[in-house]
């Protein structure tokens, strides 16, 4: 299990619009450009193997967010023409200091972990969601957009996997995407996660992809 005292000061960084990594959750990624395959092979000789994935803003300055959440590569697997399956578990968000100059052909940062002590503590729990509601509007939102998923594992699902599944894996777009990456707790990523599917209810929100 990795500490704080693990975590170091600077990490690659890999900005995918749309995709979101939170603490304990699993992101898999398809890696196949060449300088994120330098990446992952310079990632897989660190200690902690760690990639923090990150929003870019939208525009052509290439920016980034402030905001993003290091996870430590768990699995990987190489295809025969050379590319990798690989599976990011989320441990810790972190906040950009400074993008790093250097000869690297992907991007790297120096990072602040401060504020983020709770991504290391153990899972969390939501003492205000009321499950059956919040399922209950889930599934009208997931009838509007023609979305399918296993009804009964989200029922059976601990809070905070529940939560951050669907936060993860809803249709939103980077921005919301960040807002729930940047709430506090969980009980905070839940309101507003509700307050995106309620806006979409009502004729605003993401677009017609599909969930499996």
């Amino acid at each position: 299990m990795i500490t704080s005292a693990d975590l170091p000061d600077t990490i690659p960084v890999f900005p995918l619009p749309g995709a979101l990594l939170l603490p304990r959750a699993r992101l898999p990624l398809h890696i196949f450009e060449p300088r994120y395959l330098a990446m992952l092979e310079d990632v897989m000789k660190t200690p902690e193997r760690l990639i923090g994935m990150i929003q870019p803003h939208e525009g052509p300055d290439n920016r980034l967010q402030a905001i993003g959440c290091a996870g430590r590569l768990t699995a990987f697997s190489e295809t025969e023409d050379g590319r990798y399956m690989i599976t990011l578990s989320g441990v810790s968000r972190f906040r950009v200091r400074k993008e790093v100059d250097g000869f690297t052909p992907y991007r790297r940062c120096e990072v602040s972990w401060e504020g983020f002590a709770r991504d290391l503590g153990p899972v969390e729990t939501d003492p205000g969601l009321n499950r059956d509601s919040f399922l209950k509007l889930l599934a009208r939102f997931f009838e509007e957009r023609g979305l399918s998923t296993d009804w009964e594992s989200l029922n059976e699902a601990e809070d905070e996997l529940l939560i951050n599944s669907l936060s993860m894996l809803c249709p939103f777009d980077s921005e919301e995407r960040q807002a729930l990456l940047e709430a506090p707790d969980l009980s905070n990523r839940r309101e507003s996660l509700v307050a995106l599917i309620e806006f979409a209810l009502h004729g605003g929100g993401p677009g017609e992809e599909m969930m499996q």
